[in-house]
């Protein structure tokens, strides 16, 4: 029996990834953002290729009506037929060399098992550039120009890290999404300056659960009783997939997850596990959320530009920090200038701190990667868009083994983590909120930067879902509820060009060299501040005394969508924006 196609390609993608944070002479398409967008583009093409040769009102093409898709060969004499698998091999082979050029080699081998002489292949092929083609002029990590701003509430590197540099700060607000038809907007975290009782009481859960570990003892005794558990340790680091050797970045986590609900759940819309077509459509659906869900996020972290705990905890009292004092009063007692996380895990590099990821806080990548791809999933097994519940899709005895802890990989002391084989009784939703909690319990991550919160009866901060413009899990649910919509259920549908236009615009390849490029955030917040789910809108002077050339998103209740005054205060003179690596 041949092997699901794919499976099979799906496969070869996340091991592209894998390798490509682990051997440094075939490091590409590295980071989260780059990472999400490399296999979109792959999924894309796989899906349009057997759509092609399938057709059907059930697999439409992914390709928009303004750039039309190749179209399918005719058939050959008979008795040989047009064959899907090689279609999908074509695309797939195409997209990863081009992508992953360093493992071209390995690409190659893996067609041993497809034909690549007859025009299925080749059909393949032309859908595998035309999708290249069209994402040809994205924005890449590269930080070159990049401002930070000393103010306070504003990003910069880690102190603990400090020449890490910054992750793809143009990446969010110069590229055009993949399948979403309007840019998801977010409201701003909660901060006044450090008074807001929000984020006061994000600022204590942070502290207590996410020290590190040689640290706890420094913790006053009010949050002393709160500290990290051993199982949220094991939780925190369990979603981990920071870029780390032999792991690669959470969209492979993902994806890994979704393969064991594709190959052992029954789909309600067949009444059997799926096959090969089912699949194509239900890959296509989770990592054209992967891919949106890092060009949104990006642009958010980049635009709110908002701290990261390890400076929030350490310069909370407001003579600290580069360009102190500042104005406001806060209690010197709730922060702490030592303070420093357990971090984000350097597994398999022994020697190697743990560490602050290299960009903005808000919202979580990892929880917009998570809610985007895993609620696709719930989504397309008959979960109903606007289900926030537990399901029944990864019932026992099925269990996840996370990279992270699979018995051969190591902590950065160097010793083996153990095997750990972990239940999800609620099914997918319950890793939605389980991975976005994750990052607070590694202290790289403010718990608004997940979901809003309420506190209990016992003085626990808990998730509310109500308000999905706080967040990551929001913005991850509503990526994938425009995607599985516009798609009709069927398949992703290209943004239309003229929809959903990125609030900074790369300029053609041929465009002079600019000045400098223009930067994700500014005084007024977000440059083209999104639209909010059920929001008014407010048009505020810009800079130059002007209307502003966006609108900034209201909510309901009247809050402005910019960070708060202090948290955005830096003024940025607007230059074209950058170029494209083309």
């Amino acid at each position: 029996m041949q092997p699901d196609s794919i499976l099979f390609w799906n496969a070869a993608a996340l091991e592209a990834n894998r390798v490509s944070h682990t051997d440094p002479d075939k490091k590409e398409q590295t980071g989260p953002a780059l990472s999400s967008r490399a296999i979109a583009i792959v999924h894309l093409a796989m899906y349009d290729a057997y759509a092609g040769i399938a057709g059907g009102a059930g697999f439409p093409r992914y390709f928009d009506a303004s750039v039309p898709p190749p179209p399918p060969p005719a058939a050959p004499p008979l008795p040989a037929t047009l064959s899907r698998r090689d279609a999908v091999a074509g695309a797939a082979h195409t997209t990863l060399s081009a992508l992953y050029r360093a493992q071209r080699e390995f690409f190659d081998a893996q067609l041993a098992c497809f034909d690549t002489t007859n025009t299925s292949f080749a059909f393949g092929v032309a859908v595998g550039k035309k999708l290249l083609e069209l994402r040809a002029n994205d924005l890449d990590s590269r930080d070159c120009a990049y401002r930070t701003s000393p103010n306070r509430g504003r990003h910069r590197v880690d102190p603990d890290n400090p020449g890490q540099g910054f992750n793809a700060p143009y990446y969010g607000a110069q590229n055009r999404g993949f399948a979403i038809t309007t840019r998801h907007g977010l409201s701003s975290p909660p901060f006044s300056n450090g008074t807001d009782p929000k984020y006061l009481q994000a600022l204590k859960d942070v502290r207590a659960r996410g020290i590190r570990p040689d640290l706890t003892a420094t913790l006053p005794d009010g949050l002393f009783d709160d500290r990290r558990t051993p199982q949220d340790t094991l939780n925190g680091l369990f979603w981990g997939y920071d870029g780390s050797v032999r792991l690669g970045t959470p969209p492979r986590f993902y994806n890994q997850i979704v393969r064991q609900v594709a190959m052992n759940t029954v789909n309600p819309a067949i009444g059997t596990i799926n096959g090969e077509g089912e699949n194509a459509r239900l890959f296509a659906f989770v990592n054209a959320a992967l891919g949106d869900a890092g060009i949104l996020a990006w642009q958010h972290k980049f635009c709110f530009d908002f701290w990261r705990p390890v400076l929030g905890i350490r310069e909370h009292d407001e003579r600290l920090g580069p360009i102190a004092p500042y104005g406001g009063a806060v209690n010197f007692n709730d922060g702490d200038p030592g303070w420093l996380p357990l971090g984000a895990p350097s597994t398999n590099s022994t020697g190697v701190k743990n560490f602050t990821p290299n960009f903005p806080s808000y919202p979580s990548g990892h929880a917009t990667f998570g809610a985007a791809a895993l609620h696709a999933a719930r989504m397309f097994y008959g979960i109903a868009a606007a289900n926030k519940a537990a399901d029944n899709l990864f019932p026992a005895p099925r269990f996840v083994v996370s990279d992270e802890f699979n018995g051969t990989n190591r902590d950065n002391d160097g010793t083996v983590r153990p095997r750990y084989a972990h239940f999800f009784p609620g099914g997918l939703w319950e890793m939605i909120v389980e991975n976005a909690t994750s990052r607070v319990l590694l202290g790289v991550h403010w718990i608004f930067d997940a979901f809003d919160f309420v506190e209990d009866e016992a003085g626990n901060l808990v998730p509310s879902f109500t308000n999905e413009n706080i967040g990551g899990v929001g913005l991850g649910l509503r990526i994938a509820r425009d995607i599985f919509a516009a798609g009709a259920g069927k398949a992703p549908k290209m943004t239309p060009p003229a929809s959903a236009a990125p609030p900074i615009i790369t300029p053609p390849a041929n465009s002079p060299m600019p000045a400098a490029p223009q930067q994700p955030a500014s005084v007024l917040g977000c440059v083209g501040a999104a639209p909010l789910l059920a929001a008014a809108t407010l048009s505020l002077p810009g800079e130059d005394g002007e209307a502003a050339g966006g609108q900034l998103a209201v909510d309901t209740a009247g809050e402005q969508a910019a960070v708060q005054p202090g948290s955005q205060g830096q003024v940025h003179n607007v230059y074209p924006s950058g170029l494209s690596e083309k």
